[in-house]
This record gives C-alpha cells, sequence and structure tokens, in this order.
C-alpha cells in the first residue's frame, strides 16, 4: 500500500468492501493527476479461512491542486429502487476555502454513481450521517443541515441542537433525528427558584425532528431529558404504534462509561463498561438468538454486551482497527468481524477475528485442520437448520391441504346452488345428496333410507309449463357469441321486462356457473324494418283497443301485423369461453306475465322460463358452423331471418336526421346502392346490407324519407371507426348546405306513440283503481236495511193508508238519507290506497321518462 493512501472498510451482504484512494499521474513531470477510488469485494473462504478477493472496481476523480478524503462510508437505500446499497461520501478540498462534496453509490457490477454533489464554505466535521435517498445530514454552527438525491439542495432544518445522537427511519414518521439542545424552561417559572442541581437536570433536553413532515418528537418518548447531559450515542432496537402510542426500545452509552437499555422511555438496565470515551454502539443476532451489543471505544478498543437476564459485558479487545457485523461464514446469522492493528503487515486484512460467542471462532494465522471441534459444531448447527426447515416444510404443505379442502367445499356448494336453481327452473323438486355422496355417517343407528317419492326419479317429473317461446338459435359475430330466443305471439302480448340469462352447465366445473351478458329485444316486421332494436328499455306492447263490451272491434284489422318476428337476444363476449374448448350453457327467460283481476287492476308476476341448452366448442367455430351467411341473389341479400336479428344484436345502433333546404336528398338512396355496395335484406326490404369490400362490410342501413327534402338515416356499425367511415363517404355525397344531426336513443315519432299509450295507461289506471274502490265500497254498504234484517218491497199506497205506514216510510226515507250521505264520505282501507298509489306512481313514472327523452330532441 503506498505512502498517502486512504482507506474505508464497510460490510455489505456477507462481503467486507474495501475501499482506498490513490493518486496517480498520467504523464511523466505533468501537474494534473488522477485520483482512483478503488474497491475490493472480499469473501470469507471457509476452506482456506482466509478472505480472497471476488471482484473489484475503480472510479477516477481529476485531483489537481485538490486533497481527496474519504469522510464516511455506509450502506443506505437508494430511494429510486428501494435497493440497499453501499454509499460513500468524498471531500475534495480546494485552495479558496470552497469544499467539494460528492456522494457515490456502488451497484454489484462495480460501477460507482455519482448521486450528486454540494459545495459548502467550510468542512464537515460534527455528526456526519447518511441515510436513505441516499441523503446526507451534519451539523455546523449549532444548527442541523441536510441534503438528498431528490433536491440536491443543501437544506437546514428550523432547529438548534448541541448533538445528533441517532439517525434513522421510524413507523409512520419516516427519516427521523434524535438530539440535544438547550433546554427551554416554562415561561410562567422563575429561574431563581431552580436550585443548582435542578439546572444542571434541565440545562438539555432531548427533542425528535422528522425530516419528511418536517415535525417536532417530543423526546420524553425515548430516554427521560435527565440523561440528555450524558448520552453520547443511541442505537433504536425497536419502534412500532400500538393503540396510537409510540413504543421505542433503545440503548444508549454514556459519557460515564454506562451501556443503558431504555423500554417506552423508562430504563430497564444499566451495565458499566470497561473503557472509556465509548464513541458507537450497534447490535448483532447471533446464532443462539442472542443479542450483542458491540460498543466501540476512541481507544481502539471494543466491547459486547450481553443482554439475557440482564446486561454483561461478555468480551473484550484491544488494539482494535475496525469492528464489522455480518454474516460472514453463511450461516443464517451475524457474526462479529475484528480487524487488529499490525504494525508488521500493512495489509488491513491480515490481523483479524470472525466470532459469535459461540461455536464460530476463527483468528487468522490458525491451522483448522484438526481443529475438530469447531468442525463438528458447524455440522451441528447445520442438522439443526435442516430439522428446523422440515418443520416448516411439513407446516406449509398442512396449510396447503387445508386451502385445497376449503376451496373444495366452497366450488361444492356453489354448484349445489346451481343445481337448485336449475331444479326451481323447471319446477322439479331439488333432492339433497344422500349422506353416501357426501361420505357422511350417521350418528344414530337404524335411519332409513329417504321415501321412494322423494328420490331423484320422482323430483324429474315436472309439469309443463305455459309455452312462451318458439325457437332457440345462435350465432357468432365477431368476437360475440349471440343467443336469440324468438317468442311466440301469445307470449308477446302477455310478457313484459323480458331478458335472458345464460349459466354454464354444472358439468363444466372450471368456469363460472352465470355467464355476462347484455340483453336486447328485438321486434322485426319483414313486411317493413327493424321497428326497435334497444339495450336499455323494451318497446310497449301495441296500443291497446277501448273497451268494447259488444266485440265490435277487432285489433287484427285495426292493426294488421304482417308476420312480425319479435325476439329477445343474449350478447356476449365469445373468447372467455372458446378458452375452455368446449362448454355447454342453459338458456332461461325472464319476464313479467301480466294478469288481468276481477277489478280491472293489472297484476304482474315474475317467471323464469328454461328455454334449452346450446353448446359451443372451439372446433365448430373455426369451421363457420355458426357464422352469419349473407350472399347475394337477384339484388337482395338472402339471409335468413337468425342471420339478419345477429348482425343487428351485435352492432350499434346510430340514427340521423338529414335536412336540406334547397335540394331533395335523392343522392342518399344512391349512395347506399351504389357507393356502399348496398342490397336490401329478402326478408325486410327498409334494411340494406353493406357489401362492399373492406372495414364498412356487413354494416346495415336504414333509410326513411318523411318528405323530399327531409330523412332518417339508421346506421348499424360494429364500432366508431366504421361509423366515421361511412359519414366521411355520405358527406361527399350530400348536397351543399345539408343538416345532419344525431338523434338520441329512438326516433320521436315512435316515443310521440310511446308516450300516447302511457298516458291512455295512466288515465286507466287512475280510472279503474277509483271504480275499484266504489264498487268495493258498495259491497260492504247494506242499502235501506238494518243489519241482520230483511224487507219486502211494499207498495207506496199502502203505506200511506194508516199512521203506523207513515211512520215506515218517513223511517225509510230518513235511513235512505243517512246511507246516501256516507256514500259520499267514504274512508278508504290503508292497504288498499298504499296498492292505488303505487299502481299510479308507476305508470307516472313510465310517462315522465318518455317525455324527458322527448324533450332531448
Amino acid at each position: 500500500m503506498l505512502l498517502g493512501e486512504q482507506e474505508q472498510i464497510l460490510s455489505y451482504n456477507g462481503e467486507v468492501l474495501l475501499f482506498q484512494l490513490s493518486n496517480t499521474k498520467h504523464v511523466e513531470g505533468a501537474a494534473d493527476k488522477t485520483t482512483n477510488l478503488c474497491v475490493r469485494r472480499m469473501a470469507f473462504n471457509r476452506d482456506t479461512k482466509l478472505f480472497v478477493q471476488k471482484s473489484s472496481g475503480e472510479f477516477s476523480m481529476r485531483a489537481s491542486h485538490l486533497k481527496i478524503e474519504i469522510i464516511c462510508c455506509s450502506c443506505t437505500t437508494d430511494s429510486r429502487t428501494g435497493i440497499i446499497l453501499p454509499c460513500i461520501l468524498i471531500k475534495k478540498k480546494k485552495r479558496n476555502n470552497v469544499t467539494k462534496y460528492l456522494l457515490l453509490l456502488l451497484h454489484s457490477s462495480n460501477q460507482f454513481e455519482q448521486s450528486f454533489h454540494f459545495k459548502l464554505n467550510y468542512e464537515l466535521k460534527e455528526d456526519i450521517k447518511l441515510f436513505t435517498g441516499p441523503s446526507v445530514l451534519w451539523r455546523h454552527a449549532n444548527k442541523l443541515f441536510y441534503i438528498s438525491s431528490d433536491t440536491c439542495t443543501v437544506l437546514s432544518a428550523p432547529v438548534q441542537l448541541s448533538s445528533v445522537v441517532w439517525t434513522g427511519e421510524m413507523e409512520d414518521k419516516g427519516t427521523v433525528v434524535l438530539g440535544i439542545r438547550t433546554a427551554c424552561l416554562p415561561d410562567n417559572e422563575d429561574q431563581d427558584e431552580f436550585s443548582t442541581s435542578d439546572r444542571a437536570i434541565w440545562g438539555s433536553e432531548f427533542f425528535g425532528y422528522a425530516i419528511e413532515t418536517q415535525k417536532m418528537l417530543t423526546g420524553i418518548c425515548f430516554m427521560p431529558h435527565a440523561y440528555s447531559r450524558v448520552v453520547s450515542s443511541v442505537y433504536v432496537c425497536k419502534n412500532e404504534i400500538l393503540k396510537k402510542q409510540l413504543r421505542i426500545s433503545l440503548v444508549a452509552i454514556t459519557h460515564k462509561n454506562q451501556l443503558i437499555w431504555f423500554q417506552d422511555g423508562l430504563p430497564k438496565g444499566v451495565c458499566e463498561l470497561p473503557y472509556e470515551k465509548p464513541c458507537s454502539v450497534k447490535p448483532a443476532v447471533t446464532s443462539s438468538n442472542d443479542v450483542l451489543f458491540v460498543v466501540s471505544f476512541a481507544s481502539g478498543n471494543v466491547c459486547v454486551v450481553q443482554r439475557r437476564d440482564s446486561l454483561q459485558v461478555a468480551s473484550k479487545w484491544q488494539k482494535v482497527k475496525s469492528v464489522l457485523v455480518d454474516d460472514f461464514i453463511g450461516s443464517g446469522s451475524e457474526q462479529l468481524l475484528l480487524f487488529f492493528k499490525d504494525d508488521s503487515n500493512t495489509d488491513v486484512l491480515s490481523t483479524f477475528k470472525i466470532t459469535d460467542l459461540g461455536e464460530v471462532d476463527y483468528v487468522s494465522g490458525i491451522n483448522y485442520k484438526h481443529d475438530a471441534p469447531a468442525t463438528e459444531g458447524l455440522q451441528e448447527n447445520g442438522l439443526l437448520t435442516v430439522q428446523a426447515l422440515e418443520t416448516r416444510l411439513q407446516a406449509g404443505y398442512t396449510s396447503v391441504r387445508e386451502l385445497q379442502q376449503h376451496l373444495r367445499l366452497k366450488k361444492k356448494v356453489i354448484f349445489e346452488s346451481c343445481r337448485a336453481l336449475i331444479d326451481l327452473v323447471e319446477e322439479r323438486t331439488h333432492v339433497l345428496p344422500t349422506a353416501e355422496e357426501e361420505g357422511l355417517v350417521s350418528l344414530w343407528h337404524g335411519v332409513e333410507n329417504p321415501p321412494h317419492s322423494l328420490s331423484k326419479e320422482t323430483s324429474l317429473a315436472s309439469k309443463v309449463p305455459e309455452h312462451f317461446t318458439e325457437k332457440l338459435w345462435q350465432r357468432v359475430v365477431g368476437d360475440s357469441l349471440i343467443v336469440g330466443v324468438k317468442l311466440t305471439e301469445s307470449s308477446y302480448l302477455s310478457l313484459s321486462d323480458v331478458s335472458l340469462s345464460l349459466l354454464v352447465d354444472q358439468n363444466f366445473s372450471s368456469i363460472s356457473p352465470i355467464i355476462k351478458c347484455q340483453n336486447k329485444f328485438i321486434k322485426l316486421n319483414k313486411a317493413f324494418s327493424a321497428l326497435a332494436v334497444s339495450s336499455c328499455q323494451i318497446e310497449p306492447p301495441p296500443k291497446k283497443m277501448k273497451l268494447d263490451l259488444h266485440g265490435k272491434y277487432d285489433m287484427k284489422k285495426e292493426f294488421p301485423q304482417l308476420n312480425e318476428a319479435k325476439s329477445v337476444i343474449a350478447v356476449t363476449s365469445l373468447s372467455p369461453l372458446l378458452a375452455f374448448h368446449r362448454v355447454c350453457c342453459i338458456v332461461l327467460l325472464h319476464a313479467k306475465k301480466q294478469k288481468c283481476r276481477t277489478d280491472s287492476l293489472q297484476e304482474s308476476k315474475k317467471i323464469t322460463v328454461l328455454c334449452g341448452k346450446i353448446s359451443l366448442s372451439l372446433e365448430d367455430v373455426s369451421n363457420g358452423k355458426y357464422s352469419v351467411k349473407m350472399l347475394k341473389d337477384n339484388n337482395y341479400c338472402t339471409g335468413s331471418l337468425e342471420d339478419i336479428l345477429a348482425v343487428l344484436a351485435g352492432s350499434v345502433r346510430f340514427s340521423f336526421q338529414i335536412v336540406s333546404s334547397d335540394c331533395t336528398l335523392t343522392p342518399v338512396n344512391s349512395w347506399l346502392l351504389g357507393e356502399m355496395e348496398g342490397t336490401p335484406f329478402k326478408e325486410c326490404h327498409d334494411n340494406i346490407f353493406c357489401h362492399k369490400a373492406g372495414i364498412v362490410y356487413g354494416t346495415v342501413f336504414k333509410w326513411t324519407l318523411k318528405n323530399p327534402f327531409e330523412g332518417l338515416l339508421t346506421l348499424f356499425c360494429r364500432n366508431l371507426t366504421v361509423l366515421f367511415q361511412c359519414l366521411y363517404s355520405l358527406i361527399r355525397v350530400l348536397p351543399p348546405g345539408c343538416d345532419v344531426k344525431l338523434l338520441k336513443c329512438g326516433s320521436k315519432g315512435i316515443l310521440t306513440e310511446q308516450l300516447a299509450l302511457a298516458s291512455e295507461k295512466e288515465m286507466l289506471t287512475s280510472r279503474n283503481s277509483f271504480f275499484s274502490k266504489e264498487s268495493k265500497a258498495e259491497k260492504s254498504l247494506t242499502w235501506g236495511n238494518e243489519p241482520g234484517k230483511t224487507t219486502t218491497d211494499v207498495p207506496m199506497a199502502s203505506l200511506l193508508d194508516s199512521e203506523e205506514g207513515v211512520q215506515q216510510f218517513r223511517k225509510k226515507l230518513q235511513n235512505e238519507g243517512e246511507e246516501s250521505m256516507l256514500s259520499m264520505n267514504q274512508t278508504m282501507n290503508g292497504a288498499l290506497y298504499q296498492e292505488i298509489s303505487l299502481k299510479i306512481a308507476s305508470a307516472q313514472r313510465s310517462s315522465d321518462r318518455i317525455v324527458w327523452r322527448l324533450s332531448k330532441f
């Protein structure tokens, strides 16, 4: 080692890092010099019992007229990655009393990284600390300064202090500095009232300062203020927040040559140290789970204090150059590495000792070939470690088995619930699994099997439900699975709030039983066009005829319905289902069935109908079994009715009002049939299918002219990109000055018709409700009779012949008057009033919703 070099030693992940500064000249006689910061990674070899070099690195700095020194080094957390890295603080002193400081990080590749640098007009000498960031903290002129890699600016804390005894991380506080400052006596106390001993005690106090939050912490939670005059260094062993209170455990060394253990601000133990002027303390956890406190002294001595029942000095050494704590032999616990001063050898690693005050004890210069006890001790430690690992492995395996059993039970409950739901839909009696199927054993003897009437064979028999559906079909459009159910004519008139749900068959246990899907209701009139495609509101049933007691009106004659197709469609994502190669789904129809009561009030009942099952496999989809087929045939598109419904359901509907003030809108029809290569469906001529190649293929148009200058264009597109391309092509052929306006959901004409139907329903609901109330009141009254008595119709002339008859007639007339007054002031039952109010409010809400939608036009 050359003269003038400086060195620092640091432990990192069981390795010893040796940092050295050396000066070299680039050209002989030249003034410029280069200072190299070299690092050597040394690892302990358990075979040779020596430290061997694993790798090395180098960092070059210009040193012309500069004096370069290593101030300190430590392991800190890099805030960018959260990785702990070695950190070195370098000082460059210039001639004009300006000192430059560099903070370097050492990576695992032995590459140095300059984190930041700063300049000061003074030198750092007092309480220099490196902490998370990396950051540097120091004390100068009784003030606290710090700089971090985030700010790269020197900041000053608003505190006055005489020393820094500890810097570290605390829970919910961040980086905290524990310092000592002059005590601030209470303002309401007279200082003359304090004795000499009181002033000595209260002359200084502890305080904490959180750097991130810039908040002060009371020092009493660390130690009593009386110790502030004697404590020189502190190590916080544990800090946590329990019941909103800060709990701290720490050890402190004092100028009185003592080591004191504090728990929650109170002293719990004290130990006299063997040497004077202790300067630092750090912990070590050995293989026997003993906590050792390593105390270094200014004279170069080191002692270890052991904490068991009490604090005791376990060992001590003299002429120690440096002491490190880490797992140097790779045993899973920490050891002490002591480097001793040796004037005969300049290599700092030549004389050392590794010990944990137990089984581990290596000393340099000793032959360990015949050191049987140490080898046996290591083997015993290895055996105990293996046994502990086997115990943990067995416990982990037991936990995994319990979790698997719990998951199987949860799956069983879910699919048994699905079975019960399917049986309920199919109107079958659900039978729970038998004890043998569940693997259960009866606690009582003589328990017979359940009666045959409750067996599964009997439960399969169910009543035949009312026929609501006509056909079940499925199609694949893009990445969507379209499942449709065609309703019968009678069910369409009697059902409302119709929707579909898809359930995965219980045999497919690896899939969630319920499939998320979107419902759409489509009423397609073959003679005209697609009247409604809605995913948010179902179109009301056809307008009812007025009450006709003699049957003069015929609904079919008044409103001819030419071969209408009414279908409920569910749209769901296809790709999650194809991931399982083959899936079978149950299709359920949910609706409200309208019933007419004797009092002319409508009553709805929620029903669920099993429509059937569909199967889907990756092979069928690849072969195009469920694909939509649209072909040209004599200027018509020959897609089936199900194909048309699938295309409409798998698309997004947009309606535009086109108005031209100067020219007719004839070019729109030419654009549809010409440039867009559209052909009308053979099933419904007003809907035009686009055969143009490209992204617009498959778009469906419907063009309705209200007059030559105004029309309504409806597009069924896969996405917005297709819509924008169609509109761009349309605008180029429209006459100048055309106004194109996007309409909200539904057309104005349809909404107007719906408003008329809703208003009529509201009026009929109110009228029928009051008629029902009057009829019930009439039944509850006995006109002209007393309770329990009957009278016969007597001629009026015979009643007036005698005085007794006149009295009877007068009494009857009086009773009729009273009953008439009662009929005019009838009271209503609370339950009946609540029922009528709910029905009227429901009808009014429907009308208000349609009026709100009409207001948007």
